[in-house]
């Protein structure tokens, strides 16, 4: 099977003393194998600012945009197979943080709210636009790769 890459780098900005207090940047990149930089950071919903960096893209919503994003290309495959064209697919994807058992916040549920414009004279029925949702939700490799639960609310 496939090996997927990322490179972490973060750089401490901080004295010795203000690092054991925590008040250093959680401000880093991340470098993909395609030559790819991405700012990243902590959430400044998690670490106040200065520490975090809010224009930096942070582990929770790349985890969000993965799940949208397997769920989007996974859909694109199986309509394409089955015939339907897609003009494009837009996903306001929301995930939400909540407590676990163990008292960890962790991303309990992700709700995908997919806009779909057709091309072409074949359009799905809505149930076969539920069963196009349902499939993808099942053969998308990111949800089958976490505990979290994904909702699809189609418009």
């Amino acid at each position: 099977m496939a090996e997927h890459v990322a490179t972490i780098l973060w750089k401490n900005n901080a004295t010795p003393a203000d690092f054991a207090k925590l008040k250093f940047s959680r401000e880093h990149t991340w470098m993909f194998d395609g030559g790819v930089t991405v700012a990243a950071s902590a959430s400044p919903s998690v670490v106040p600012a200065p520490w975090s960096i809010a224009a930096g893209v942070d582990p929770e919503e790349a985890f969000v945009a993965s799940i949208s994003s397997c769920h989007m290309l996974t859909f694109v495959f199986l309509a394409a197979k089955r015939g339907f064209a897609l003009a494009s697919y837009r996903d306001a994807a929301v995930g939400i943080m909540t407590k676990g058992a163990n008292n960890v916040p962790w991303v309990s549920k992700v709700t995908l709210r997919p806009e779909l414009e057709w091309t072409g004279d074949k359009r799905p029925t809505p149930a076969e636009l539920d069963e196009l949702h349902h499939l993808a939700h099942e053969q998308c490799f990111i949800s089958n790769s976490v505990k979290t639960e994904i909702v699809v609310e189609s418009r």
